[in-house]
């Protein structure tokens, strides 16, 4: 509620507080970027960044919508770009402003959620996986069961994400993560079910995993690759594991609400983010895969090297992107995620 609050505070204050020249409006995940490069923006264009957090995909485009003009550039995730672009809510980029670009890799180049490259520039990317403390797991860790085994019972963390939780296991039964067959997706609500009955989730949480595994106080966790490696770099006793039935390959790109009040700023920040030694400072600060040439070149083999942070091409090969849920189906997924997580 504190955090709605602010937001909300934030949409009435900012179109007061400067002019349409000197601002630039921004919402992103939480600890997804560098501070220093905000400052960094702000110093070198003397545009204000006035930066706002969500916690997750569906809260963003909530706010969006009912908002609109609030925000001039946002970062969702490819399914939500979809979505995003089926509902006429973004503007397309002029990429005269936007010459960085350039440096973009270019297997991410005129994705399945935007084939145009018309209204998004990718900012990071990833995998989904399994982090685990090997002080606390004595077996090989490369399959989605371990999630259900009773040898871990109160000692999973799962994401409080309801693709991510439902994906993975729709993958561990079989199934592809965006299936629409009902008697599937029963499947995996039941699998769910199960694993929280029988004792074996901690908690559904989204940012605060990280840190509680860090503190060792789970075996396990469902994990974002970035967060992940935040999380490595500082317990050596972490590993990450994209396990071999499978998982979610994702993009969070940039792209602009068509409301937006401040356009040509938006695309001035989406530049500076693609500066190679901009990317640099972000990818080394939040953890998460680069889809900048430059940056990753700047990085050299610190980077090529890290399977969590640049996976093989094998394991890429073995993950999906999310597609959208239509309508119809959104309220299914819905429905299904609140009975799994009141299940008793």
């Amino acid at each position: 509620m504190k955090k709605l609050l602010c937001i909300l505070f934030a949409i009435l204050l900012f179109p007061l507080s400067a002019s349409a020249e000197e601002v630039v409006n921004v919402f992103n995940w939480e600890d997804y970027i560098d501070e220093a490069v905000i400052q960094l923006f702000q110093e070198e264009t003397g545009i204000k960044v006035n930066y706002m957090n969500f916690t997750t995909n569906e809260d963003m485009i909530v706010q969006v919508e009912a908002n609109p003009g609030a925000f001039d550039l946002c970062f969702p995730s490819d399914y939500i770009v979809e979505r995003m672009l089926a509902k006429d809510m973004l503007a397309q980029i002029n990429f005269d402003n936007v010459p960085n670009m350039v440096y973009t890799m270019e297997n991410l180049l005129n994705p399945s959620y935007d084939p145009t490259n018309a209204y998004s520039v990718p900012y990071m990317w990833g995998t989904v996986g399994i982090l685990y403390n090997t002080t606390m797991v004595d077996e090989p860790v490369d399959s989605w069961a371990i999630l259900w085994d009773s040898k871990y019972q109160n000692n999973v963390f799962m994401l409080d994400s309801i693709r991510d939780s439902m994906g993975i296991t729709l993958k561990y039964l079989g199934y592809s993560m965006n299936t629409r067959d009902v008697p599937s997706l029963m499947a995996a609500k039941q699998k769910l079910i199960e694993q929280k009955q029988s004792g074996m989730v901690k908690a559904y949480q989204v940012d605060e995993t990280k840190d509680k595994m860090v503190a060792g106080e789970a075996a396990l966790a469902l994990m974002w690759s970035g967060d992940a490696q935040y999380a490595i770099d500082l317990n050596e006793d972490l590993a990450y594991v994209v396990p071999k039935e499978g998982s979610n390959v994702w993009v969070d790109p940039m792209v602009i609400p068509k409301a937006a009040r401040n356009k040509e700023n938006a695309e001035k920040f989406i530049n500076f983010l693609c500066r190679p030694d901009i990317a640099q400072m972000n990818c080394e600060y939040i953890r998460y895969s680069s889809p900048n040439k430059g940056a990753i070149e700047l990085m050299g083999e610190e980077y090529t090297a890290n399977t969590v942070m640049n996976p093989t091409e094998e394991t890429v090969a073995n993950c999906e992107f999310f597609q959208d849920i239509e309508d119809s189906f959104r309220g299914v997924y819905e429905a299904m995620w609140m009975e799994i997580k009141n299940t008793k």
